[in-house]
């Protein structure tokens, strides 16, 4: 690409979004090279990236080109071809929405589209509910601000595969961004019946889904535990607070500064349950309200995080590993005890999260299935369980970044229900007095300690692309240990194992039950690094795990 020739026709055809044409023309040569320098990837993931002017940005255009490719992909796979859409709320959410459903009808695709800001799963949902061709979601999960994406969803409900997301981005590259892409008037749509908003019986059918997933079977359990929850500017206060509401937890104080919808995040910038900054404001309002729990979700409301009082009185987070655990754990206890655990169960889990969960899995007589890191793997593991007419196999999946899942109804990680589960969860143990930490140390004692902790490394720009491969293929240099523990073996998913599709990332595992995992996030600029630790107690894990870091960033040089 001729990155000055395609700013100029930019400049002369980019006039329709006020926004972009102004930015355009501010632009010095070092930020036109970065937001020139290439398209912006479409993958599995659909398209994620800065908001602003250019092909390697999330704009109007560039979310009609996917659009138009998204259209003619459907077009040649289905007979009468339709979509589901959601957004969540980020900067222009509704916009990239509407201009997307513009697109869409106007290459005779039919549209359902939420007529307000609903979380991801939700899309999942009314994908499978409508039986639709496609789902497409808008969101940046996670990300700062600044940032927005679109997410692609198959007919089966689970975000696209490898092999559908080559194929539409082959119709995507066919095209020209101003010259080849149909567009129409979202209202103009909506008037005409080519746009319909997905009705309020769809969102009550998700709910009711997700309160099915109770595990008590009748047992009565104290719902009066004081819960603080944080939306955190996002898509959960409706569902989240609806769904517990409804199932009689009614102690619930929300963080009123992250209540509303917001994609300036002003009290979060890095709105993701999984760092403590995210979570301090609602750790206060945990404090001065004396709760039992707080929870938080991330803007499109498929994570979810927690926080609990430790002995000192104090509140503790856990990580993503460790609810999951515990989530597991109480799951299958519960289902045993009952009588529920169904025939050759099953249990799915990526293979950066902690491997105490297959421990877990195993003791309770639970196949787990292992699944490169994304929650699309595990999405597809139901589908093909519910293919060969297994779907209630399916026990339970996770992801160490706080993604949870209890059933097959979505197939993608759902706050909304992992944040009733773990109320749920929590409000079974303190009826019998045992809080979720004490739960914790007891499935140490059972299965033994191990830190799992997640390094993330930014590098911006076309060098950070660049510098992220050379550290990749330094890392498949001949190396012998880190931090003192040798490698036993190198696992490189590039070219696919286990069965797995290639993918790139690297696990070493290390003796004494240690490993390490390497590789570049799939929807930011970022360097990922995991580490597993299995020590005889926190304090020694922490130590190995400080020399493993120490080593595994001396290849960054």
């Amino acid at each position: 690409m001729d990155i000055k020739k395609e700013y100029e026709r930019w400049l002369a055809n980019a006039t329709a979004d006020a926004d972009v044409a102004a930015e355009l023309k501010t632009l010095d040569d070092a930020k036109i090279e970065d937001a020139f320098y290439r398209d912006l990837a479409f993958g599995t993931g659909g398209l994620r990236g800065v908001i602003g002017a250019g092909t390697n940005r999330m704009n109007i255009y560039t979310v009609a080109k996917a659009s138009q490719g998204l259209a003619d992909y459907l077009k040649k796979n289905f007979a009468e071809p339709s979509v589901a859409i959601g957004y969540d709320s980020r900067i222009k959410s509704d916009v990239f929405a509407k201009v997307a459903a513009g697109v869409f009808a106007a290459n005779g695709v039919k549209v359902n589209i939420w007529p307000v800001l609903m979380p991801v799963p939700t899309v999942s949902f009314a994908t499978r509910y409508l039986h639709t061709s496609a789902g497409v979601m808008v969101t940046a999960s996670h990300n700062p601000g600044k940032y927005n994406g679109y997410k692609v969803y198959g007919a089966d409900g689970c975000q696209i595969t490898t092999e559908a997301a080559a194929e539409i981005l082959a119709e995507i590259e066919k095209l020209d961004i101003f010259a080849d892409v149909k567009t129409s008037d979202f209202e103009a749509g909506v008037t005409s019946g080519n746009i319909q908003y997905i009705p309020d019986e769809v969102y009550t059918a998700f709910v009711n889904e997700v309160k099915n997933q109770s595990v008590l079977f009748g047992e009565e359990v104290n719902k009066d535990v004081a819960i603080v929850y944080s939306p955190l500017n996002g898509t959960g206060l409706k569902p989240v607070t609806r769904t517990l509401k409804e199932m009689g937890y009614t102690n619930i104080t929300v963080v009123k500064e992250q209540e509303q919808p917001d994609g300036n995040f002003p009290t979060c910038p890095y709105p993701n349950p999984e760092i403590k900054e995210a979570m301090a404001l609602g750790m206060e309002y945990a404090k001065k309200c004396n709760a039992d729990l707080l929870l938080a979700t991330d803007p499109d409301c498929d994570r979810v995080g927690i926080a609990v009082k430790n002995k000192a009185g104090k509140y503790e987070l856990l990580t993503g590993n460790q609810t999951g655990m515990l989530l597991l754990d109480y799951i299958c206890c519960q289902r045993v005890k009952h009588g529920k655990m169904p025939a050759d169960p099953v249990m799915v889990k990526t293979i950066v999260t902690m491997d105490m969960g297959e421990q877990i899995a195993t003791h309770y007589g639970l196949r787990t299935i292992n699944v490169l890191t994304g929650f699309k793997f595990i999405g597809e593991q139901i589908g093909k369980l519910e293919k060969q007419g297994r779907a209630d196999s399916y026990v339970f999946g996770f992801e160490e970044s706080y993604g949870y899942l209890t059933g097959s109804y979505v197939r993608d990680k759902d706050g909304v229900d992992g944040a009733y589960m773990i109320c749920e969860m929590f409000s079974y143990y303190a009826t019998k007095g045992i809080s979720l930490l004490d739960k914790l140390d007891e499935l140490y004692k059972t299965y033994g300690y191990c830190l799992n902790t997640l390094h993330s490394y930014e590098f911006d720009g076309s060098a950070g692309f660049a510098k992220m491969q050379s550290i990749m293929q330094a890392f498949r240099g001949n190396i012998k240990a880190f931090g003192g523990k040798k490698v036993v073996k190198l696992l490189d998913y590039a070219y696919g194992l286990d069965g797995l599709p290639k993918s790139e990332v690297l696990k070493f595992l290390l003796e004494d039950n240690c490993s390490i995992v390497v590789r570049p996030s799939g929807t930011e600029p970022k360097l990922k690094i995991y580490i597993s630790v299995s020590a005889e107690n926190r304090e020694a894990a922490e130590k190995v795990e400080c020399e493993i870091v120490k080593d595994a960033e001396k290849w960054f040089a």
